[in-house]
This record gives structure tokens, C-alpha cells and sequence, in this order.
């Protein structure tokens, strides 16, 4: 199986985990990967993550978060910079996501960052996703 887009896949199998109720999900880990479950954790969209040495590559294994009766934490997770069309964003045109209720995860000069890092940083950069 060929993987053009790595991110699409993390998305994607965290998407179907949460729909039927996982409590974890797997896929091999790279530092843009674990730099989204980062920002996704300070941003109380999943419990936990954590990168497993394994053969033939590392491991990100991601603990996903319902609340009390199940309700979903994360009830729409997408990919907003896609292969073949980027998205970036200055600093001023960053929106809050859902009215601040989700956010939006870009990559930065900074870090992978939240847009609300990044308003605080006052940096700009690509739009890798959008939770909520």
C-alpha cells in the first residue's frame, strides 16, 4: 500500500476510531504527526499520545477522549492543506475555528501550533487541519 499523504491517513484513522468508540489508534509516528497529537493534547481534543520504538519505524499511539456519556470529544477532524492545493495563513487572517469552540492546527516557522498559539505567537503559517 503506497501513502501519498501521511497526514490525510493520521486524520483519517483517527476519524474512524472515534466514531466507533476506540480508545486508542495507531500509525507509524514522524515529528509532524506527533507534533499534531502535541497540539491536539494541550488542546483537550485526546487524552494522551506517545510515540512507541518499534520495528521497522516508531509507532504514534494516540489515546483518544469521550466525555462522561461517551459524547464525542472531537466530532469533525479535516484536512485543510491537501497535496495539491497548500493553505496558508497570515497571522490577521487566522479566524477562530467554530467561533473558538474548535481550532485550526497549522505548521509555523514556530512549531506545529494551534491558531490560538499562533495569534499568541503572532505567527502565520500552513493550515494542516481543522478540529472541532
Amino acid at each position: 500500500m503506497s501513502m501519498n499523504d501521511p497526514i490525510a491517513d493520521m486524520l483519517t484513522r483517527i476519524r474512524n476510531a472515534n466514531a466507533v468508540y476506540h480508545k486508542t489508534v495507531e500509525m507509524a509516528s514522524s515529528r509532524m504527526k506527533a507534533g499534531i497529537a502535541d497540539v491536539l493534547k494541550r488542546e483537550g481534543f485526546i487524552e494522551d499520545y506517545k510515540v512507541v520504538e518499534a520495528s521497522p519505524s516508531p509507532l504514534l499511539k494516540i489515546y483518544l477522549k469521550y466525555g462522561p456519556h461517551r459524547e464525542k470529544v472531537i466530532r469533525h477532524i479535516e484536512k485543510v492543506s491537501k497535496g495539491g492545493r497548500r493553505v496558508y495563513t497570515s497571522v490577521d487572517d487566522l479566524k477562530p475555528v467554530l467561533k473558538g469552540l474548535g481550532i485550526a492546527v497549522l505548521s509555523t516557522d514556530k512549531g506545529i501550533l494551534s491558531d490560538r498559539e499562533a495569534r499568541k505567537l503572532r505567527v502565520g503559517g500552513e493550515i494542516i487541519c481543522r478540529v472541532w
